[in-house]
């Protein structure tokens, strides 16, 4: 007898949703279809369990695809528990009713895990109607009594339930496609839906008798039992890629949180990385079935590079099975995430220097990031940071903080550093004089996030981070030195004041031995570089009050002290501009090209005459 009967729970406006907006991708018909299956099979596995009396099964438990191009039709299949006429009228007939739902509820009350269970939602099976203009579904139930069932509907509001004529316990879903669906009849395309979402169901998906998912999740397995070549060729399998990875982790967390995760290092930097439109993230899988391909909720930026996979079955996600939900939960596995990557990279660091070399010079610059970001995790991150300074070498090219602590020389109460674009400028610099003098240790900081780096990381162990190019620096106790100080300050007030508009002061310097000027930046605002960063990226910002310093015992500058001591201004005026384009040259900086050739024409010209 056939009945046809009206969907419920205003199913047209629901189907409409569905179809039309509830997915984003239309090939995710066939993972809610193999997990729907899947389900099947794990429910007619534990109900063998509880009673002995059900109708056995066709051959193993599997899911199998089959393609009629004639007829235009895919037809999923499993021999798992099947549905009777009154299951098939509730679970099919009504929208955001799930018997797998229900199922895992009742083995909850139980005691009993649900691991395994994959459908979280009764949507999932109406999700075919995006690429099908009917659906038949032949289904038998396990029950030894139940007689076959057929349900049929085109979505349009109604449904059709009569006699089916499956012979063997199960079900089978048949798409009658739409003309716009067709790719799917193609068996290539199939694989690949069935690989990117399915792929390690824990159940055979057969297509032409082939199987065309993989036998385990790697992440549900005893690391211990997991060999390197298992985790190379997962990674690869994950993340396209053809190298093996630098480095993984793999953990699962029972209490408080059931998830499971496998994490890795890549071996190089994509060239996409810094790309804010790129979407990154760990794949998400509930139950081994994937439901996100780029969860970002998982890892801060800063960890971005990672790639793997977390099974998170407790993970809150809308309708769909698209998006998550910011819940604590989500929060809480992010923060166990975070601290074992970390845990890892230090292990590295500890155990493999040469490995965390290759690291660092990929990732460095990023992981960097997490010093301004990740206030929380800063005392698990600033061990983890890597250093070049003036004594690296090709060779050796990276120090830790802790190396450049216990090289502190005599006298050194603070970790120095300076910022720049160049690491050759830099290592040149005269800022660096006195510190090449007295042979202090700098790090060269050369990567644009320093700068915020350096803001938020101000000390390391109770030494202070200090700059070499800010602020004035101490005493040196040397009479002879501070005397030519004393007797070009009235030189340096009046440079000042002819350089208004272009510095904020002028000074007698503490820091030069050769130079005969330097600029450097004022105890507070932004740094020279730090503006010049934001310039470069077109954003508006403060800018950096630079002071010009003027070495008092440079030959020059001890000329130019006598010229303005005996009111010669007009001819020292020429030659005291060029000590800021000197200034600027040494940084790499020529703002007044026009200028700055005139009056080295006329220092030229001043210098042949005395020949």
């Amino acid at each position: 007898m056939t009945d046809t009967l009206p969907f419920q729970a205003e199913v047209q406006q629901l189907l409409e949703l569905v179809v039309h907006s509830l997915y984003s991708d239309r090939e995710i018909f066939l993972r809610e279809l193999v997990s729907n299956a899947s389900d099947a099979l794990d429910r007619a596995r534990f109900a063998a369990l509880q009673r002995n009396d059900l109708r056995a099964a066709d051959g193993e438990p599997a899911i199998t695809l089959k393609v009629d191009k004639e007829k235009g039709t895919i037809t999923v299949s499993d021999n798992g528990i099947g549905l009777t006429r009154e299951q098939a009228i509730e679970h099919l007939g009504t929208i955001a009713r799930s018997g797998t739902k229900a199922f895992a509820k009742a083995l909850k009350e139980r005691g009993t895990s649900a691991e395994g269970l994959i459908g979280q939602f009764g949507v999932g099976f109406y999700a075919s109607f995006m690429v099908a203009h009917r659906v038949e579904v032949q289904t038998l139930s396990a029950e030894p009594d139940a007689e076959p069932v057929y349900w049929a509907s085109e979505g349009t509001g109604t449904f059709s339930v009569d006699a089916g004529t499956r012979t063997t316990r199960g079900t089978d879903v048949v798409l009658h496609l739409k003309s716009e669906a067709v790719e799917y009849l193609d068996e290539d395309r199939l694989r690949e839906v069935v690989a990117r979402h399915s792929d390690f169901v824990q159940y055979g998906v057969f297509l032409n008798d082939e199987r065309i998912n993989k036998s385990t999740a790697l992440w549900a397995r005893n690391p211990q039992e997991v060999s390197k070549e298992d985790y190379q060729e997962f990674y690869k399998h994950i993340a396209g890629d053809y190298q093996d990875p630098l480095a993984w982790t793999h953990f699962r967390s029972e209490a408080p949180l059931e998830f499971s995760a496998v994490l890795f290092f890549p071996p190089k930097r994509p060239f996409d990385l810094d790309q804010p439109d790129v979407k990154r993230g760990l794949r998400l899988y509930q139950q081994r079935v994937m439901v996100l391909e780029h969860a970002e909720a998982f890892l801060p930026r800063y960890l971005r590079f990672a790639r793997g996979v977390v099974d998170a079955p407790e993970v809150s996600l809308n309708m769909s099975r698209e998006i998550l939900q910011n819940t604590p939960v989500i929060n809480a596995i992010r923060k166990q995430i975070v601290k074992r990557l970390l845990r890892r990279l230090k292990e590295i660091g500890r155990e493999d220097p040469a490995t965390y070399r290759t690291f660092w010079e990929n990732f460095g610059a990023t992981l960097k990031e997490g010093i301004a970001e990740d206030s929380d995790n800063k005392d698990v991150l600033t061990p983890l940071l890597r250093f070049r300074t003036t004594e690296t070498t090709d060779e050796e090219p990276w120090r830790d903080l802790a190396t450049i602590k216990a090289n502190l020389k005599e006298g050194q109460d603070a970790i120095w550093y300076i910022t720049g674009q160049d690491l050759e400028r830099m290592r040149t610099s005269p800022q660096l004089e006195r510190f090449r003098k007295k042979g202090w240790e700098v790090i060269l900081l050369s990567d644009p996030v320093d700068e915020w780096v350096v803001m938020n990381l101000t000390e390391f162990d109770g030494t202070p981070l200090k700059s070499v190019a800010r602020g004035d620096l101490e005493d040196e106790n040397d009479p002879i030195a501070e005397e030519a100080r004393k007797q070009a300050e009235p030189f340096t007030t009046w440079l000042g004041g002819l350089l208004t508009g272009s510095v904020s002061s002028v000074r007698p310097s503490k820091r030069l031995t050769d130079s005969p000027a330097v600029l450097v930046d004022s105890d507070w605002g932004v740094s020279a570089n730090l503006e010049r960063i934001l310039r470069a990226a077109r954003q508006e910002g403060p800018k950096a009050q630079r002071i010009l310093e003027v070495n008092p015992e440079h030959p020059l500058v001890k000329k130019l002290v006598a010229l303005h001591h005996d009111g010669k201004t007009e001819a020292a005026e020429p030659l005291a501009r060029l000590l800021l384009d000197y200034a600027k040259i040494a940084e790499g900086q020529v703002d007044d090209a026009a200028g700055f050739s005139k009056r080295l024409s006329a220092l030229m010209e001043q210098a042949g005459q005395g020949l």
